[in-house]
């Protein structure tokens, strides 16, 4: 049996909640590697929605779930996250749910100084959640982040304060904001660390032991690969790395574990908060894609911008991230579209380039190329085999795997679990 690696090929809010869900079902165990509590997921189950944005989606099914050490943890956010699901029904504790000791925290001061930035850059804003994720990456590769197990020691933690401190005071000062209150921090610190430390442990262990045993491991990423900090549309970028690659080195496993990488691709195009989006639709079609779609982030609630499917983009980040296969969802969102696009190349100065190019300006400035297709009057929505979809949409997708040079794995056709078309099954293959 194999192990799966899920992505998010486009610029995250491609329905991997729901995808993970249905996967987390079959799995032992389930990973997130990356990220922070930037990461929407919502999950249906049922008549019960749940929406997630730390904890892995296994733990709505009881299936062991582990937040790894390339996650940055906010202790409180956390807290607040599992009080929320455990008065929805779901059991959380010591045994079905992990957290690495050796994971680093997101403090008060991380929160503040996302703020500080968003606000002093005006138009020049990257478009972040302002929950602190970018500062607590920086201090990670730093060298002055409090992990999860200083939690344990905190009347140790004075030289490691010092170099936090002498970090952020500076900055807060060119803010005009007062230095960090380090009694304050450490007494905020010492009221979550009871909490969070249930749950502490070398996870690496634990994830050597499940898959010494022959358990399938789900390893589940956030955002999407479009918003990698290399290989992205920098600086519009989230602070980690979103790429298939990240699940080794942000888990404890090596690259051999990974398995089976699944990305996951929305059947048109969405990107929240700033940055360059050649396929975007400032139209009646855009607004109808995003009133269809409901589009709007799970964490923010930020209204998300829509456009035509992008070819070029996906098959990059297939590319990038070893794809195995995709898992093609919102294909429902598209019914009743007399005509449909698709993005299969750009044109800058005169130029047609194959892919999406590296610097800022030539990326807000490549113009795409479109191929038209005949949409479908039929629903795609619930179906749940081949035969359930409609000849035009079959048609479609067939050609986004041509397109892409990916194979389709997986159709999602709802946000309930079941409306799925399974083409290939990921923990098998």
């Amino acid at each position: 049996m194999a192990n799966v690696t899920v992505i998010g090929a486009q610029w995250g809010d491609e329905g991997k909640g729901k995808i993970v869900d249905w996967l987390a079902s079959r799995a032992d165990a389930v990973v997130r590697f990356q990220g922070g509590h930037n990461a929407g997921h919502t999950l249906v189950v049922g008549d019960q929605v749940y929406k997630l944005s730390l904890l892995p989606s296994g733990i709505v099914t009881g299936t062991l779930s582990i937040i790894g050490n390339g996650v940055v943890l906010d202790p409180w956010a956390l807290k607040a996250e599992i009080e929320k699901l455990t008065s929805q029904g779901v059991d959380i504790n010591a045994e079905n749910f992990a957290i690495a000791d050796n994971c680093p925290l997101i403090l008060p001061l991380h929160r503040d100084l996302d703020g500080l930035r968003e606000h002093a850059a005006g138009a020049g804003k990257i478009g972040t959640t302002g929950r602190g994720i970018g500062p607590a990456y920086e201090d990670k590769v730093g060298r002055r982040a409090i992990r999860v197990c200083d939690l344990a020691h905190l009347d140790a933690l004075d030289s490691q304060l010092d170099r936090l401190c002498a970090h952020h005071d500076a900055l807060r000062a060119g803010f005009g904001q007062p230095p960090v209150d380090r009694a304050a921090l450490i007494e905020e610190l010492r009221g979550i660390a009871p909490y969070v430390l249930q749950f502490a442990q070398p996870v690496w262990k634990r994830l050597k032991k499940v898959r010494k045993a022959g358990a399938r491991i789900l390893f589940e990423g956030a955002q999407g690969v479009l918003l990698d900090v290399d290989h992205g549309t920098y600086p519009f970028v989230t602070s980690s790395n979103t790429v298939s690659g990240t699940a080794a080195s942000g888990s404890g496993l090596g690259p051999n574990s990974t398995g089976f990488v699944l990305g996951i691709v929305k059947a048109y195009t969405t990107r929240v908060g700033s940055g360059p989006f050649p396929t975007e639709l400032e139209d009646a079609t855009g607004q109808r894609l995003g009133e269809r779609g409901h589009e709007f982030g799970t964490v923010t609630g930020r209204k998300r911008r829509c456009g035509w499917f992008d070819a070029v983009l996906v098959r990059q980040s297939c590319a990038i991230s070893g794809v195995t296969g995709i898992a093609l969802t919102k294909v429902d969102v598209l019914d009743g579209f007399d005509k449909v696009k698709i993005c299969t190349g750009y044109r800058l100065r005169g130029k047609v380039l194959d892919y999406f190019p590296s610097h800022a300006a030539d990326q807000a400035e490549v113009e795409p190329i479109y191929e038209e297709m005949e949409g479908w009057s039929g629903t795609t929505a619930g179906a749940r085999s081949w035969a359930d979809l409609p000849a035009q949409a079959i048609k479609y997708i067939q050609r986004v795997q041509e397109l892409i040079e990916t194979p389709v794995a997986l159709v999602s056709t709802s946000p309930e679990r079941e409306d799925t078309i399974l083409v290939r099954d990921p923990f098998i293959d």
